[in-house]
């Protein structure tokens, strides 16, 4: 279970880091703002710098889940353990917050937040076990 937990994991963490360049590197695109509901180039500027922020936010979740698996699959498991977990409980939060938003974000949240969740599970009973 602890294999297939580091790969939805990792799949968590490719998402992320795809929201990362999107928000981060290619907002000036109109087919990158766009997905996100943003109207026009005027709306696209204004809320480029958020947009900026919101994708170190989850270049960060990114890399702690990277981490996180490095350190669970060599040599600091328990801390390893902890940082994948808050780190995934970051991403599935993020994604229930993103529900509460409207119904045409419900496909997004549930691409950001069911593989973590997912995870968690998978995870949490291998670590019992």
């Amino acid at each position: 279970m602890a294999i297939v937990a580091s790969i939805l994991l990792a799949l968590a963490a490719v998402v992320h880091l795809g929201f990362f360049a999107m928000e981060s590197m290619l907002w000036s695109s109109p087919g990158v703002w766009r997905r996100f509901g943003v109207a026009s180039q005027r709306d696209a500027d204004a809320v480029r710098p958020m947009a900026y922020n919101q994708g170190f936010y989850n270049l960060f979740l990114a890399g702690g889940v990277v981490v996180g698996l490095a350190l669970y699959w060599t040599t600091l498991r328990h801390v390893g353990f902890g940082l994948i977990f808050f780190c995934g409980v970051c991403m599935v939060l993020a994604a229930v917050v993103l529900l509460t938003t409207g119904r045409r974000y419900w496909s997004a949240a549930l691409l950001q937040g069911a593989p973590p969740l997912v995870a968690l599970v998978l995870l949490a009973v291998a670590q019992a076990a």
